[in-house]
């Protein structure tokens, strides 16, 4: 939900204001929940961008609990409260374009810093860094060899002065192909990010879709890697 360079959302987000969980009543920062949005022909549709108009409802559960909520007929009994109109139009598949939309918001944000060359691919490179401790945030591709990531884990760690201490690059829920799409490279197996404030642009894309889909519990979030379609 934060603003995409090069993008003008259609109302500034304010950061400092907070928005209730339709399903839980809890009170976060609008720009860690996720937003669902009523279209005209009474659709409800992700909105994880925070962009389109009209009256919108937020949600800060996983998909396991949003799949559960909607089972239970509890996710349209809060959007009814919400938008004040039992005429809904939910989607069975409400979760899964959720999650979709969520994977497609990270790897746009992964292709605007990669164009405008705030990231760095390739092992030698991103080695380089880390050992200079010009690193500020380290991901691997879900598919990316163990031995690979554990000598890029390692430079990072001792470029930071943090060995023997537990910091490791993020894997992230998607393979190299994945990446090597969205960055408009070749085989991006991992990726290296210096600037400070693009990791944190970065890194709120990717806990937003991470904590939906469950991988910031340790599961790793997936079981197989997923291709982008």
């Amino acid at each position: 939900m934060r603003k995409l360079p090069n993008e003008t959302p259609s109302k500034p987000l304010d950061r400092a204001a907070h928005r209730k969980c339709i399903l839980t009543g809890e009170s976060l920062p609008q720009e860690d929940l996720l937003r669902l949005a009523l279209g005209p022909d009474d659709r409800i549709a992700p909105d994880v961008r925070a962009k389109a108009p009209g009256r919108g409802a937020w949600i800060s559960v996983d998909r396991s609990e949003f799949e559960q909520a909607q089972t239970s007929g509890a996710l349209k009994g809060a959007l009814s409260r919400a938008f004040k109109t039992g005429k809904l139009d939910i989607p069975d598949n409400l979760a899964q374009q959720l999650e979709m939309a969520l994977e497609r918001a990270t790897l746009d944000r992964l292709g605007l810093e990669s164009r405008s060359g705030m990231l760095l691919t390739g092992s030698e490179k991103i080695e380089t860094a880390a050992r200079q401790g010009d690193l500020t945030l380290l991901l691997h591709a879900l598919d990316a060899g163990r031995d690979g990531s554990s000598k890029l884990d390692q430079a990072w760690r001792v470029g930071s002065d943090r060995e023997g201490q537990d910091m490791r690059g993020r894997i992230l829920p998607v393979d190299r192909q994945a990446l090597s799409v969205a960055l408009g490279r070749q085989n991006v197996v991992h990726i290296g990010i210096t600037d400070k404030r693009a990791a944190g642009r970065i890194s709120h894309m990717l806990d937003r879709w991470c904590h939906f889909i469950g991988s910031d519990k340790g599961d790793g979030g997936t079981a197989a890697a997923r291709k982008v379609a």
